[in-house]
């Protein structure tokens, strides 16, 4: 399964997206998708407790625990963000904050990650917070691909102010496309 994450607190330019590269995941892979956005889960943010250090689990209890069995299920994942201040989304980094029990026994390692971001203008501040999914996918030691050929930079990168907006941006629906795209090869390559 791939499991696509859309980070933003509304519904719209992110969520397309996400849902654009897990389209083009399922076709190439053939394996079957989920999806989850932070906007319909209650997420609170890491407290440092270091609970998760001495029992593996985290203390707090809220829908990251489903998002956990969903990480865990997974053979890849496509993450999307739309762009704060340069940076992923406070209720993204709330999520990618708390896998930290996901880290202790490296339940993450191996599987593919490719990262979407969401700009309100083309030079927005995307290639920053594809990074910031791109670092977390790296610290659980997951694979790490881009948007690959025939567009080949570090992932979705899309351009949208209001709701909606993303849909008129070609560059932005073929990098996504093409980051789905390469998750699902790479998926593929992996279960031979």
């Amino acid at each position: 399964m791939i499991l696509g994450i859309s980070g933003s607190p509304r519904e719209g330019n992110t969520e397309y997206l996400v849902r654009v590269a897990l389209e083009a995941a399922e076709e190439v892979s053939g394996e079957g998708t989920e999806f989850i956005t932070v906007r319909d889960l209650d997420i609170s943010p890491c407290e440092a407790c270091g609970e998760c250090l001495r029992t593996g689990e985290c203390a707090i209890d809220d829908d990251m625990q489903d998002v956990y069995e969903l990480m865990r299920e997974c053979d890849g994942m496509i993450v999307g963000s739309p762009v704060y201040y340069g940076g992923v989304s406070a209720q993204l980094k709330a999520l990618i904050d708390r896998t930290r029990p996901l880290r202790i026994n490296w339940e993450l390692k191996d599987k593919v990650g490719g990262a979407i971001a969401v700009g309100g203008a083309r030079n927005g501040g995307q290639e920053h917070t594809l990074r910031d999914i791109q670092n977390f996918f790296m610290i659980h030691a997951m694979i790490v691909v881009g948007d690959s050929d025939p567009t080949a930079h570090f992932g979705g990168a899309g351009v949208g102010l209001e709701p909606g907006d993303v849909e008129e941006d070609e560059t932005g629906i073929e990098t996504a496309r093409n980051t789905g795209r390469r998750v699902g090869e790479v998926v593929k390559l992996l279960k031979g």
